[in-house]
């Protein structure tokens, strides 16, 4: 019976392509399920071979350790050079996003308190 190693859901494709890679290179029987159209589907990584589980599940654990300690580096690195991305940076870089977030919240917020506040008189 198939087992379910890796979600691809909000995975970005380059680490997807990553993950395929390195299964492959260690001959794990591997097959992907789709979403589907309407998303009702799993997008996933499976292994065929209940057998190679273990296995395939330390070399993924090692994979994902090692992605992560990649990833801190990159951010530290770019923080280190004034880089790192900030809020204020991305309200510099995107202020109609920013301000129609704002309202968004804005109105949401009235929506929720106005009955609240219409009791206290």
């Amino acid at each position: 019976m198939a087992r379910l190693l890796f979600r691809l859901g909000n995975v970005p494709d380059a680490e997807a392509e990553e993950v395929r890679e390195l299964f492959e290179a260690r001959g794990f029987d591997t097959f992907e399920t789709r979403a589907g159209f309407w998303g009702l589907g799993v997008a996933a990584i499976w292994l065929r071979d209940e057998s190679q589980f273990d296995a395939a599940r330390e070399a993924l654990d090692a994979y994902q350790q090692g992605l992560s300690e990649r990833m801190r580096q990159e951010h530290s690195d770019l923080a280190e050079r004034g880089e790192a991305p900030t809020l204020w940076k991305r309200l510099l870089q995107h202020p109609v996003r920013m301000l129609l977030v704002a309202v968004a919240v804005a109105v949401i917020l009235a929506i929720t308190l106005l009955p609240f506040l219409g009791l206290i008189d």
